[in-house]
C-alpha cells in the first residue's frame, strides 16, 4: 500500500506544471470557436454559408482563425520564455553543482598532497637517523685517521675500542670531539684533522657530499624549510659549515700558491 502511494506521488511529481497561459488560450480558443459556430449556424445559416464561393469561404475562415493563430503565437512566446527560464535555472544549478564538485576535488587533491607530503616527511625522518649514523662514522674515520694508533696518534687500541663502543649508543661521540677542537680556538689543528692527509681529505669530502644530499632531500619533503634549518643547526650541520669553510680556505691557498 505504501509503495503504491509513493508511486502515485512520483507520477504526480513527473507531471509538468500547467501554465496559466495554456488555460487562458484554451478558454479563449473555445469561446472564439463557439462564437464562430454561433455566427455560422445562428446568424448566417448553414445553407447560406455553404452556398458561398470557395474564395469567400476561404476568406471567412482565414479571418476567423487569424486571431487564434496570433493568440497561440503569443502564448507560444510566453511558454518559450518559461522554458528558457527553466533551462537557465537548470544550467545555474548544474554550474553550482560543478563548482561544488570542483571544490570537493580540490579539497581531495590537497588532502592527498598533504598525506603524500606527510608520508615523505615521515620516511625522511626515519632516514635522518641512519644518515646521521653514517656521518658519525665518517667523523670517526676523520678523528681516528689522526689520533688512532695505526697513524701514530695518541690513542691506544683499547681507547679506539672504547670510543667505538660509545659510538654504538652515542653516534655523535666523534663529531663532538672534533667540534671541541674547533671551539677551543685551535683552527690550525682542526684544519689538520680535516685536510691534513689524503685519507682525511677524502673523508671530509664524503661528509660534505653526504650532508648536502641530506639537505636536498629535506628541501623536497619540507617546503617550509623547518627540517633543513634543524639539520643546519645540529652538530652535523655545524661541522658541515666548518668543513666547507676549511676546504674553501685550502682551495684559495692552493690557488694563490
Amino acid at each position: 500500500m505504501t509503495s503504491d502511494t509513493q508511486r502515485r506521488d512520483v507520477d504526480l511529481a513527473a507531471i509538468p506544471e500547467r501554465d496559466w497561459h495554456l488555460w487562458m488560450g484554451s478558454i479563449l480558443t473555445a469561446g472564439w470557436l463557439l462564437l464562430g459556430l454561433f455566427y455560422v449556424f445562428g446568424v448566417l445559416g448553414v445553407g447560406r454559408f455553404l452556398g458561398q464561393d470557395a474564395d469567400q469561404i476561404g476568406g471567412f475562415l482565414e479571418g476567423a482563425f487569424a486571431p487564434l493563430a496570433f493568440l497561440w503565437l503569443v502564448i507560444g512566446f510566453f511558454l518559450q520564455q518559461r522554458e528558457l527560464r527553466a533551462n537557465n535555472q537548470a544550467i545555474r544549478q548544474q554550474y553550482a553543482e560543478l563548482r561544488r564538485t570542483a571544490e570537493n576535488a580540490e579539497l581531495q587533491a590537497r588532502s592527498i598532497a598533504a598525506s603524500e607530503l606527510h608520508a615523505r616527511q615521515e620516511t625522511f625522518m626515519k632516514l635522518v637517523s641512519v644518515i646521521n649514523t653514517q656521518l658519525g662514522e665518517i667523523c670517526g674515520m676523520i678523528y681516528l685517521s689522526k689520533e688512532g694508533p695505526t697513524f701514530g696518534g695518541s690513542l691506544t687500541r683499547e681507547d679506539v675500542h672504547d670510543l667505538w663502543s660509545q659510538f654504538a649508543t652515542h653516534p655523535e661521540v666523534f663529531i663532538r670531539r672534533l667540534l671541541g677542537l674547533h671551539f677551543s680556538g685551535q683552527p690550525d689543528e682542526i684544519r689538520d684533522y680535516l685536510l691534513g692527509s689524503e685519507i682525511r681529505r677524502r673523508h671530509t669530502d664524503s661528509f660534505i657530499a653526504t650532508f648536502e644530499r641530506m639537505l636536498d632531500a629535506a628541501e623536497r619533503c619540507d617546503p617550509d624549510g623547518f627540517v633543513r634549518d634543524a639539520l643546519r643547526g645540529s652538530a652535523h650541520g655545524t661541522f658541515y659549515r666548518i668543513a666547507v669553510e676549511q676546504r674553501g680556505r685550502d682551495t684559495e691557498t692552493t690557488a694563490s700558491a
